[in-house]
């Protein structure tokens, strides 16, 4: 039967503390380890020659993805070891201070003596960490777009409110958006007049009618006062309506979307 050496890491951003033993427990490596892909395969050939090489991290993604995706493709084995099992496995190790190299140690050990604790890292991990990956830069483009909402909603609010009632809860509606990209604020907004701004609603949402054309129309009728700053404000609104709808395409973009469409359907399963 071949004889299997377990390299325990501790992951770290910039670097990981590895602890090798071989199969009776006996130490041949135990420092810092650099996160590049030549100190890593370094190392890993280095084990290699006293047995078959077991890679265990405690956290297969994120900034445990690389020490996996290198050992992999050098053809060596790879398994993780899930937080709940290593703090339980802990307890049984003498000494409470929690150090990388103290649980790099744990960690190899526990590969080789309690090797049931170990989890796969399989196909369906990594295929799960790209959809993370797409998911959290959904999160990303959804914060700035609300943020880029909140702006235009603050910006009408000082300039005219009863106009940041009529549009700001549907800022986001690709009608809205329209009207403040091409018209901008409050000035230009009732220059353009019912005509234009009626056919600029009705080609982004021909079912509502006139309705949204008739409420910003009676929104700057109720307002006869010029805000100081409204005239030289006109031309903020539309680089931030441009900006919002370039966020939220990229939203619906095929990639993403079905990425979070999927991560939904595998938090339910």
């Amino acid at each position: 039967m071949t004889s299997v050496c377990p390299l325990g890491l501790d992951v770290g951003k910039s670097e990981h503390h590895a602890v090798g033993l071989d199969p009776v427990g006996k130490r041949l490596h135990d420092g810092p380890l650099p996160n590049s892909e030549p100190k890593l395969r370094a190392l890993f050939d280095k084990l290699a020659v006293h047995g078959t090489l077991l890679v265990v991290v405690d956290q297969p993604a994120t900034i445990g993805a690389l020490p996996v995706a290198v050992a992999r493709a050098a053809g060596h084995q790879v398994a993780y070891l899930p937080g709940l099992a290593m703090r339980r496995i802990a307890d049984l190790y003498l000494g409470r201070a929690k150090t990388d190299a103290r649980d790099a140690f744990i960690i190899a050990d526990a590969a080789r003596s309690l090797p049931h604790t170990l989890r796969p890292v399989d196909v369906g991990d990594h295929a799960l960490a790209e959809l993370d990956m797409l998911v959290g830069f959904d999160d990303d483009l959804a914060g700035e777009a609300t943020r880029i909402g909140n702006r235009i909603r603050g910006l009408l609010t000082g300039l005219h409110p009863a106009l940041e009632r009529a549009i700001g809860p549907r800022v986001t509606h690709p009608a809205a958006l329209e009207i403040l990209s091409r018209c901008g604020g409050p000035a230009r907004i009732r220059k353009a007049g019912r005509r234009k701004l009626t056919s600029i609603a009705a080609a982004r949402a021909p079912r509502m009618g006139d309705k949204p054309v008739a409420a910003i129309l009676a929104a700057l009728d109720e307002q006869t006062v010029t805000v100081p700053g409204t005239t030289a404000a006109d031309t903020v609104p539309p680089r931030l309506a441009d900006s919002l709808k370039t966020l939220l395409q990229q939203r619906k973009q095929e990639p993403t979307f079905h990425a979070i469409t999927a991560r939904k359907r595998c938090a339910r399963s």
